[in-house]
């Protein structure tokens, strides 16, 4: 890399290493998992993350000093500690709330998928195939993150592991309830000896009826979403349409 990349990368890993001293290591391993469940388990993505929270705390007193003490842009009374408060929650806040939506939008991204890819892969265990060729040959027709792990999972299995172990590291890595009903049902199946094709065809079925049923409660949320806007933004500009002329009037009424 160029002369900037490499100073870059030294300062967030002087300063990521700066955050691991004086980090509890339970949160570096909460941290790390949630990297991975984000699908970007690198090891310098942790020291990123510490890095900026580490300049987060730093960059705190100076954001307190140059609104309460210097104040040029002349913030007075509650809009200076709104704008303080906004400005430190979304600094100390902002690292955690950004890796916290990047690992639900991958969630939902696979809970998305999920039923599609079951069925191609009972699709192509029915019609003759083994459940790692049906797996490559879903892989190469449905990308997208359940199949990055479904391949993850194939690579370890062909370097040695086994299934078992490598589709239980799938289900840590993923952290979804409907995928650890997948991985368990799959094991059983090896274990009992029960029909694979079987065991997909029922696994397909039930993960379309919780997508429909996760519509469904996303649909039922909806009205109670909408309220807060309704009440806050749109019946007041409809008062002050309905109800100023009438006010006025009444006004010019008393007033003559």
């Amino acid at each position: 890399g160029s002369f900037m990349d490499r100073v870059g990368r030294q300062l967030v890993g002087d300063i990521g290493g700066l955050g691991r001293r004086f980090t509890p290591s339970g949160y570096i391993e909460k941290v790390r998992h949630k990297f991975v469940m984000a699908g970007r388990d690198s090891s310098t993505e942790v020291d990123r993350f510490l890095a900026s929270r580490v300049l987060s705390l730093v960059l705190a007193p100076f954001i307190i000093f140059f609104f309460f003490f210097w104040n040029p842009m002349g913030f007075e009374g509650m809009t200076r500690l709104l704008v303080v408060g906004l400005l430190l929650m979304v600094i100390l806040l902002g690292p955690e709330a950004k890796l916290n939506r990047a690992v639900e939008a991958r969630q939902k991204t696979i809970l998305q998928d999920l039923p599609d890819v079951l069925d191609l892969l009972t699709i192509s265990v029915e019609a003759g195939l083994g459940f790692e060729q049906a797996l490559d040959r879903t892989i190469a027709t449905v990308p997208g993150p359940l199949s990055t792990e479904f391949a993850r999972m194939l690579g370890e299995t062909r370097a040695g592991s086994s299934r078992a172990d490598a589709m239980r590291a799938m289900d840590q890595r993923i952290d979804i309830t409907e995928v650890r009903s997948f991985v368990l049902a799959i094991l059983q199946a090896d274990t009992f000896g029960v029909s694979i094709g079987r065991v997909l065809r029922a696994q397909a079925d039930e993960m379309r009826i919780r997508r429909r049923q996760l519509a469904q409660e996303q649909a039922q949320k909806a009205p109670v979403k909408m309220l807060i806007p309704m009440v806050f933004c749109i019946f007041p500009a409809l008062f002050v349409v309905v109800l100023g002329p009438a006010a006025l009037n009444i006004r010019e009424s008393f007033g003559s």
